[in-house]
């Protein structure tokens, strides 16, 4: 599975993870009419908000990713495993913790309320890792994949010839 699959997947997963449980948090405050519980939320979101596009800034995507990149062994074929497989494999920590906070949620609403607000600021540390490693990929020549390995375990990565883009400089 190309590692840019997986930060696309990744990001998008903990952003439905992040508007479901606001969605569970919202319905489950309302049902009890706990308006601190909102308050209290809607600050959270919204500094979770603002420390996920701090963190997120391309510049520090390339930096958070540099050790990880350099990590990578180089091949000549692929992982042997499905990219399925691989993600599930690697991002079932995110629905266990979505499914976790979510039942919860339903009767403590500020559970899904922390959960939401955690969701949302890795969605956006990460929103922009994808791109760090396409430019790297371009400059290079070269293509990163998933090596299959538990969640718990960092991730290890391929590094594996690919197009070199020529550039104009006319």
């Amino acid at each position: 599975m190309p590692y840019t699959d997986l930060l696309r997947v990744t990001v998008l997963l903990t952003g439905a993870e992040a508007t479901a449980l606001a969605t569970i948090t919202a319905i489950a405050a309302n049902r009890d009419s706990d308006t601190r519980t909102l308050i209290v939320a809607a600050v959270w979101w919204f500094l979770a908000l603002a420390i996920g596009f701090y963190l997120g800034r391309p510049s520090r995507a390339a930096d958070a990713l540099r050790d990880t990149l350099a990590r990578a062994k180089t091949a000549t074929a692929l992982p042997p495993e499905t990219p399925a497989r691989i993600s599930f494999g690697r991002l079932w920590p995110i629905a266990v913790t979505a499914i976790a906070a979510g039942a919860l949620g339903v009767f403590f609403p500020g559970v899904a309320a922390i959960g939401a607000g955690y969701a949302l600021l890795v969605s956006l540390t990460w929103h922009s890792r994808e791109a760090a490693v396409l430019a790297i990929e371009q400059r290079d020549g070269v293509k990163f994949y998933v090596v299959p390995n538990s969640a718990l375990r960092p991730i290890q990565l391929v590094r594996t010839p690919g197009l070199r883009t020529s550039r104009s400089h006319a």
